[in-house]
């Protein structure tokens, strides 16, 4: 069902262009976790009830209530939800602990004892009911991880014990003797926290690879799939681990059964995730994950959402950021049928979404290979993209505008492409293109829009060394509207890189036209070097007094 792939396309696609997100390290290991990035208010409600749970047991002094054998499993309210809920309440523990351990940090740097011992209990209160709730769920953990959590209850319940005696004493010089204490103790909760979370973890991916790998029902292997997907949604760190653990090979196993078809989208879409880590990436290489691939996109008879999944996977395997993708040796061999597939999937493409993942693929491979502009042209592919702007419903968004003219930039260097942006109206787009600004003010699209206005004047400047689209340009008066890109900041949302190919598309434009220019613009934006004009209309910032 495609309404199952559309809601995450952006995320996606942002992700295939970025590549994997780097957080900010923080002061203490265990927040390299993903922080969960919501609404504030959102959190606070959803952390409300982990947080009044910890009070409660803080005034019961972490004293569980004891139970009958025989009732444990009216008790078991976790039972009702999935893994994946499971999952993610453990996750959310696991975040407000990471959290509070930072606090304590902070606490501890300005010698707030009272606030860093009230701290430390609930952080004993929160761990041990993050051990308690995944131990209901799990029946089955390892000696390991149960060694993991005994050590950390009880360095927690020194670490409580430490930072009582700490508020017990009034004598300064005691206290400043046993800050470097607490602060190791803190350290060793910490990295116990880290590695136990770093267990089950592992663990649940193991548990997930399983499932995959032995089931026959297409119920339990959705089911396992979905969570997995949803562990990936929660950063780089948990990916490398189901990378480790088999993930990619799994989930390629399950494309290349039939009885899963109905499955391909989900599974596609959990592999293009996993495939933002390094890890990942050799895994797919290792299991001929690029033939496989090659094989869905030509295969008419998949579904139009199993072909814009796969598009999706190939875009993030090929995307420019990304510093490991040298070895995809096996995409070279098969690039001629994925392009193709590609391109025919743009033409065919029923929704902007579907336009939006193909056209990334197809922007991201021109930059892998120079190889794949040929390819391109052969397939009459600049026609296709240009009919597709034409189309509003096709090409919607800044984001798929943004795919397009990076295919066209690419393709530019190419002499034959001239005579093609000619037939297609490529001009005029390109002119309508330096046009491009940001309806809604939202950070990514505005950034989106500036692509377009950079990559549009690159295309122009490139194109303009025929003398046929260069006078076309003159003709659809694309020289004011550069004029006022590299005068205006505010036209071109004060971005130094549109300003730059601005003036590169200007003067090659004064080139093929000097008599398009008023004086005043040839002496300050096309007769000095091209730093000195940068620097110029760098300057031209608006005052107010």
């Amino acid at each position: 069902d495609s309404s199952l792939w559309r809601s995450a396309h952006k995320n996606r696609i942002n992700m295939a262009f970025k590549g994997e997100d780097h957080l900010d390290s923080l002061p203490l290991p265990v927040q390299r976790m993903h922080l969960i990035q919501v609404d504030s208010v959102q959190r606070w409600m959803e952390d409300l009830k982990l947080m009044t749970d910890c009070e409660c047991m803080c005034i019961l002094q972490s004293k569980p209530i004891s139970i009958e054998k025989d009732e444990q499993n009216e008790l078991i309210l976790s039972s009702q939800y999935s893994t994946c809920d499971n999952l993610q309440l453990l996750l959310k523990r696991a975040w407000i602990i990471s959290t509070e351990l930072t606090r304590i940090a902070q606490k501890l740097e300005k010698n707030k004892w009272q606030r860093v011992h009230s701290m430390t209990v609930r952080v004993n209160c929160h761990v041990r009911s993050m051990i308690n709730e995944y131990n209901t769920f799990n029946r089955n953990s390892s000696e390991e991880m149960h060694q993991f959590e005994k050590l950390l209850i009880d360095k927690c319940s020194e670490f409580t014990a430490f930072t009582e005696r700490c508020i017990q004493t009034g004598d300064e010089q005691i206290l400043k003797s046993m800050k470097s204490c607490v602060n190791e103790t803190l350290t060793t909760v910490a990295q116990y926290f880290g590695q136990l979370i770093e267990l089950v973890l592992t663990h649940e991916a193991q548990n997930l690879m399983r499932q995959i790998e032995l089931s026959d029902s297409v119920y339990i292997t959705e089911s396992a799939i979905s969570s997995l997907f949803s562990l990936t949604q929660e950063g780089a760190h948990l990916c490398r681990i189901i990378a480790k653990e088999g993930g990619v090979v799994a989930l390629f196993r399950i494309c290349r059964q039939d009885c899963f078809r109905c499955l391909y989208p989900q599974t596609l879409r959990t592999l293009a995730s996993i495939c933002c880590v390094e890890e990942g990436m050799h895994q797919l290489e290792k299991v001929d994950g690029i033939l496989c691939l090659a094989d869905i996109l030509t295969d008419n008879t998949h579904s139009e959402a199993t072909h814009a999944e796969a598009a999706a996977v190939i875009a993030q395997i090929t995307s420019p950021h990304l510093t490991f993708t040298q070895h995809l040796s096996s995409f070279l061999e098969n690039m001629e049928e994925i392009v193709t597939a590609l391109v025919k999937l743009c033409q065919e493409a029923s929704s902007g979404e579907v336009f939006l993942l193909a056209s990334a693929a197809l922007a991201n491979i021109t930059f892998f290979d120079t190889m794949a502009c040929e390819i391109l042209l052969q397939l009459n592919a600049m026609k296709i993209l240009l009919a597709a702007c034409s189309d509003k419903h096709i090409v919607d968004t800044p984001y798929s505008r943004d795919q397009v003219v990076t295919i066209l930039a690419n393709m530019s260097v190419l002499d034959q492409c001239a005579s093609e942006i000619i037939q297609g109206n490529g001009v005029q787009l390109l002119m309508e293109m330096l046009f491009e600004r940001s309806s809604s003010g939202n950070s990514a699209e505005v950034a989106a829009c500036e692509r377009v206005q950079q990559k549009s004047a690159v295309t122009l400047a490139r194109l303009s060394r025929d003398p046929e689209v260069a006078d076309a340009a003159v003709k659809l008066s694309c020289i004011p509207r550069l004029i006022k890109l590299c005068r205006s900041p505010t036209e071109r949302n004060n971005s130094d890189s549109v300003l730059v190919a601005c003036l590169a598309a200007l003067r090659r434009l004064a080139v093929m036209s000097p008599d398009g220019l008023e004086d005043s613009d040839f002496q300050q934006l096309v007769k000095p070097r091209l730093v000195d004009s940068f620097l110029l209309c760098t300057n031209m910032e608006e005052s107010f007094v």
